[in-house]
């Protein structure tokens, strides 16, 4: 591994994001290769790629958990995160965007964006995060810049700005001309080895023309570029590197760059891009957290207060290992830092450089720096660590509510206690998945995103752990919502056993929130108090909203969580000596319940979209299959010989689907999904649902 460089203005921080099997390892891989940091190039099919090293990675050929890397290229120290492309691990993807500065979104030529490509881009849009595109596989069949950066400005909403120009097509392509500079970049038969030169004859005219467009663009959106175009009716190279580079970092625009990963070609532009125009963590916004109820910023500076977020936890063979973005400050072996959440003391053991499931020490970290530490006990995924004298909490990445259930159990009595100490260490290691006991049968269920998180966590445990589970059937995590609500609902809560008694007279008005916020299904819950007079003081108001909470947990259909409504508060009254706060709690508690037993409530199911590609021999079999999984079609597209298919259709329905559709399409079928919020369900599928 090269030597790091303390230097923050010379690091990059960076995420590599795409759809599955847009070739997000690859990409990876070839950096890794260029910068030196391998002396091999790994391959997915082979199983041989620095950061798909878990076996059940190597098994599925997808990547499955973000793995860091580290390398260094023209003078800057360059951190790595290969994230996953399966929407069943977008809390990989959520919790990697929150430590980075900048990411390189990869799609591939021939699909240009695809439906997980626009998830992580959004994903990427929340965080504030700068990105580069690069379309990869330009040496595919069918393989088509422009028609993929249309794709990104239709689908992704942003301003596209090519700097690059194909030489050669599918097979054939073999370079690309820079237009900043005005050259040709041409890979020969070696793999690592490429000539610049001057533009072809046969190019040349196209690339004036391009480079004009690009100009264009850039003058449009950046100030200073429009002032020197304005004046020379052109923009020099810095110039137009200073505007791309503003322009990146603003948002206004994104990049576009292309190659071949797989050949090896297009990657080391894409390294120079990567160092010229994503932020350094300098350059980032101070971060910003709390302590009580102060908002304070620390700037990436190494002689600021101590600040870092641990936004990965892994367990082992030799200890834990907690992963940390150094905000701001100094981190050294043997210090004594605070978790400020908890308000424990952690002594920092070791400090290990990562490279994958492979790890060199090192004495310190700085701002930032992403690092591995040895010896942290209690900290979990989201914790804030910092100098226990400039206490500060940072914004922790926000795990996604879980969709799926199975009920787990151990293959015999005696390994039960095994099977409950594995499943909690995988929740450390896993915030998105859920461990809780059905009170009503007393089964251990785990909760994930999806069928195929469940079944990885799962794996996971017999291969780590070698206990044989019992699996049940997979179950999805319905919603109850309310249709027609009621209006000036009177409850009374008045208890008295001895002593000070409890009081508490509420009047609630229950409705449905608006469209979108019904079927989001992610506990959309409005509270607010018209009360006037001072007939119930502000502190009983947030009471009665607390206990209005405590009854959303169950519906009055199923027993399922309560979701889109609004409550109105629009009465009440006290009474001088027995009313308290535990009483307004209890008497919303109630008073909601019973107004949701008189409201006309729905049952909403996850629905997921689905992307189907299939031969056109076999569309008619895939549509019907669609169906009668109460699949609604919602558009399609031609791709030589094949149909893309695109649908919404209930989760619980896409259970064994992949086996469905391999059998139906003999192997040539694929598809993907990803979350697309939650919709009324039949009552007899509801029923069935349950029954089975």
């Amino acid at each position: 591994m090269r030597t790091h460089l303390n230097t923050s203005t010379t690091v990059r921080n960076l995420g590599i994001l795409a759809h599955v099997d847009a070739g997000k390892t690859t990409v990876t891989e070839r950096i890794l290769y260029a910068t030196g940091a391998t002396h091999k190039r790994g391959e997915v099919h082979d199983g041989t790629t620095v950061t798909d090293y878990d076996p059940q990675e190597r098994d599925r050929g997808i990547t499955i958990f973000a793995a860091a890397v580290s390398c260094t290229w023209d003078g800057h120290h360059v951190n790595l995160i290969d994230t996953p492309g399966h929407v069943d691990f977008s809390d990989e993807v959520e919790r990697s965007l929150r430590v980075l500065d900048g990411a390189v979104a990869v799609f591939d030529a021939v699909a240009g964006v695809e439906p997980q490509s626009e998830s992580v881009w959004r994903q990427a849009d929340r965080h504030g995060v700068p990105r580069l595109v690069f379309v990869n596989k330009m040496d595919r069949v069918g393989a088509d810049l422009d028609r993929a950066v249309a794709s990104v400005r239709e689908r992704l909403h942003v301003v596209p700005l090519v700097v690059q120009l194909p030489i050669g097509q599918e097979d054939g392509f073999r370079g690309t001309v820079d237009l900043v500079r005005m050259r040709a970049l041409v890979w020969g038969a070696a793999p690592d080895s490429f000539e610049a030169g001057p533009v072809p004859d046969a190019l040349y005219e196209e690339a004036r023309s391009r480079r004009r467009l690009l100009e264009e663009r850039v003058a449009e959106l950046h100030p200073a570029a429009l002032e020197e175009y304005c004046a020379t009716s052109a923009l020099s190279a810095a110039t137009l590197t200073s505007a791309l580079r503003d322009l990146t970092r603003s948002g206004e625009g994104v990049v576009v760059l292309c190659g071949s990963a797989y050949r090896n070609r297009g990657i080391e532009p894409l390294l120079d891009a990567v160092v010229s125009y994503l932020p350094s963590p300098v350059d980032m916004p101070p971060v910003r957290g709390t302590h009580g109820a102060a908002v304070e910023e620390r700037p990436a500076d190494p002689s600021a207060p101590f600040a870092a977020l641990a936004f990965k936890v892994t367990a082992t063979a030799t200890g834990r290992l907690t992963c940390l973005r150094v905000y701001s400050g100094t981190m050294r072996k043997g210090d004594t830092v605070l978790d400020a959440g908890t308000g424990r003391t952690e002594r920092i053991g070791r400090i290990l450089r990562v490279q994958a499931d492979r790890h060199a020490e090192a004495d310190q970290a700085v701002a930032g720096d992403i690092v591995a530490v040895v010896g942290l006990k209690t900290t979990r995924a989201g914790s804030t660590l910092c100098a226990p004298q400039a206490p500060l909490v940072l914004e922790p990445p926000k795990a996604a509510a879980p969709v799926v259930s199975v009920a787990v159990e151990a293959g015999s009595s005696t390994e039960t206690g095994r099977l409950s100490a594995a499943l909690a260490r995988l929740v450390e290691e896993d915030p998105s998945l859920v461990v809780r006991t059905d009170p009503e049968t007393g089964q251990t269920v785990l909760s994930g995103m999806g069928e195929l998180h469940l079944e990885v966590a799962v794996e996971k445990i017999r291969r780590s752990h070698g206990l044989r589970i019992g699996v049940g059937r997979p179950r999805v995590a319905y919603r109850e919502t309310v249709v027609r609500g009621v209006s000036g609902l009177v409850y009374r809560h008045v208890k008295q056993d001895g002593g000070a008694g409890q009081f508490a007279h509420v009047v609630l008005d229950v409705e449905p929130q608006a469209p979108d916020a019904e079927r989001a299904g992610d506990g959309a819950f409005e509270f607010r108090s018209a009360v006037v007079g001072g007939r119930v003081p502000q502190e009983y108001a947030r009471a009665v909203e607390a206990g209005c909470r405590d009854a959303l947990a169950e519906g009055p259909l199923g027993g399922h969580p309560v979701t889109g409504l609004r409550v109105t508060l629009t009465d009440g009254a006290t009474h001088s000596k027995d009313s308290s706060e535990m009483a307004f709690r209890a008497a919303g508690r109630f008073a909601l319940r019973e107004a949701l037993r008189a409201a006309a409530m729905e049952l909403l199911e996850p629905v997921a979209e689905i992307v189907v590609t299939v031969p056109d021999d076999a569309l008619g079999g895939v549509l019907g299959d669609l169906a009668a999984r109460r699949g609604r079609v919602s558009g399609s597209a031609a791709r030589a010989g094949t149909t893309a298919v695109t649908a919404t259709v209930p989760l619980a329905e896409l259970f064994g689907y992949a086996s469905r559709l391999r059998s139906r399409t003999q192997g040539r079928g694929t598809f993907t999904t990803r979350p697309a919020g939650y919709a009324p369900v039949p009552v007899a599928a509801y029923r069935q649902a349950m029954s089975g």
